[in-house]
């Protein structure tokens, strides 16, 4: 017969003949190992037989442990026997049917069922015992504890209905030494009931004191067990963490929403603090120099406040507005008529004013003039003209013409027929000076040239200054002709003033400087 065999057969087998099949295995282990001779190996074999022999004629008996049937072979007589043959010790509170000392018949059954140890905790004190019982309330009830409709029962830490049984898995734990059947190490798996004590606890919150009961251990268990919601910004008093007892008070004093729009964002917040400043204060919003709060400061906080800060800037601006300088003509007799010379280049001033800017949130909201001065003053262009008069002699087709001012003009040309007179009109042909338009008749601005004044004009000739014109302004003259003989002109050309030189006061020393000749 093969090793193996025998050694299954033996783990097969009740105890005791259990130990007998390990001391056995131990001997074959060590025929083997030594190479002993045949003969040792056949004497062990000799003995397995026996050993299974023994058991096969045994009486089989149904043995039930917690509702968990083994079939079993024995050589015991009695209940009691066959409990100690399979290693069960049993406790006061077990129950075995039938009695220990019943006779074992071929098919007997035999139930045991153990007792479930249990851990109560009540009232500040532990208590342990070993039940049958399965209802919740019928364990606690066994052991003396009275539960009030309030109260809270826990079973492994979970909440647990009175009238419900025990869980099945307290029922089913252990260690176990081979299938189906308890050693007598085996225990169910201890069960721990905690009863918590319905507490009264008087919360204010905000309004009129109401009274609930509560079986959890802190303020903020009880309080969340309750649905009652809190915000962050709310004041629990006493704190969250404390411990719940008999009859306190709770308080509750509820927070404000707040809405803050400050420095470009927006701020919702919960605030307990009485005053617009005081939330302010409380979120780390400073007002500096001059920032201000909509509403103010000192405003009572209502529900859903919305505050706005508004944060305010001066500065000082400078404004520089320029002075022109003015232009002065003064008269110089050692220098020759019409001769100019800059005797002072003009500077501008400069006017400066200092404004207080106030800008809010960024805005321009007010400007104040606070100072104006003059930076420095302007200083004034200074010409010098001449007022010296030399009189000269120019060499003419026609002879000498002494002049005493000659100076360049624009000259163009007209005629009756181009003064914008129709020939039936009374004036036609008739100028300024009442004479007949024509050629010798020039029109001229008396400012420059005076009328009745004679004057040169190189390719024209002599003329008097006879007539005026809408157009001719300044250093402007239109050479009169006959209507037979209009020619075009339109040139610079200089002009000489003759003799004799008029009063001071009615020469024009500084003469106009346009139209202006083209540069060449």
């Amino acid at each position: 017969m093969p090793f193996s065999f025998v050694a299954l057969m033996l783990l097969g087998i009740n105890l005791p003949l259990r130990r007998v099949g390990r001391r056995l295995l131990r001997l074959a282990a060590g025929c083997c190992s030594s190479r002993r001779s045949t003969s040792g190996l056949l004497t062990l074999l000799a003995w397995a037989a026996l050993i299974v022999g023994y058991h096969i004629t045994g009486v089989p008996v149904t043995l039930v442990v917690d509702e968990q049937p083994r079939t079993w072979r024995t050589h015991q007589h009695t209940f009691e026997g066959l409990l100690r043959e399979a290693d069960i010790r049993l406790q006061p509170e077990d129950l075995i049917d039938p009695a220990l000392d019943s006779r074992l018949a071929a098919g007997s059954v035999v139930q045991v069922r153990l007792a479930r140890p249990v851990t109560i905790e009540a009232d500040g004190r532990s208590l342990e015992i070993r039940t049958q019982l399965r209802r919740v309330a019928d364990i606690l009830t066994e052991a003396g504890v009275h539960v009030k409709s309030r109260d809270q029962v826990l079973v492994d830490g979970q909440a647990w209905n009175l009238e419900a049984d025990l869980p099945q898995s307290a029922l089913d734990g252990g260690s176990r030494r081979g299938p189906g059947l308890a050693s007598a190490s085996y225990r169910p798996v201890p069960v721990r009931i905690v009863l918590r004590r319905a507490i009264p606890v008087i919360l204010t919150d905000d309004s009129v004191p109401v009274t609930f009961y509560t079986t959890q251990a802190t303020v903020g268990e009880a309080l969340l067990a309750q649905g009652i919601l809190l915000y962050l910004g709310d004041q629990v008093t006493p704190s969250l963490g404390s411990r719940i007892l008999p009859g306190m008070r709770v308080y509750i004093k509820r927070s404000m929403p707040v809405t803050i729009g400050v420095d470009g964002r927006i701020l919702r917040t919960r605030s307990q603090a009485r005053t617009v400043g005081d939330v302010l204060a409380h979120q780390g919003v400073a007002l500096i120099g001059k920032d201000y709060s909509l509403p103010p400061a000192n405003t009572p906080i209502v529900e859903d406040i919305s505050i706005r800060v508004v944060r305010v800037h001066e500065a000082l601006e400078i404004e520089q507005q320029l002075i022109p300088f003015e232009t002065k003509w003064v008269p110089d007799s050692d220098m020759l008529l019409d001769r100019q010379q800059l005797e002072q280049p003009g500077d501008s001033g400069v006017i400066k004013r200092r404004y207080r800017v106030t800008y809010e949130d960024g805005q321009e909201v007010a400007n104040v003039l606070e100072d104006e001065w003059v930076d420095h003053p302007p200083s004034d262009k200074i010409f010098a003209y001449g007022t010296q008069i030399a009189v000269h002699t120019l060499e003419t087709p026609e002879g000498d013409f002494e002049y005493w001012r000659h100076f360049r003009v624009l000259a163009t040309s007209y005629s009756a027929a181009t003064s914008g007179k129709d020939k039936d009109h009374p004036r036609y042909g008739i100028t300024r000076t009442g004479l007949q338009a024509g050629y010798g008749i020039i029109a001229v601005d008396p400012k420059v040239i005076p009328l009745w004044s004679e004057v040169y004009v190189p390719g024209y000739g002599k003329a008097l200054a006879g007539d005026t014109g809408g157009s001719i302004l300044g250093r402007h003259v239109d050479l009169g002709f006959d209507e037979d003989e209009p020619p075009l002109w339109y040139r610079w050309v200089d002009v000489y003033i003759a003799t004799p030189v008029p009063p001071a006061d009615q020469i024009r020393y500084v003469l106009p400087n346009w139209p202006q000749e083209p540069r060449r």
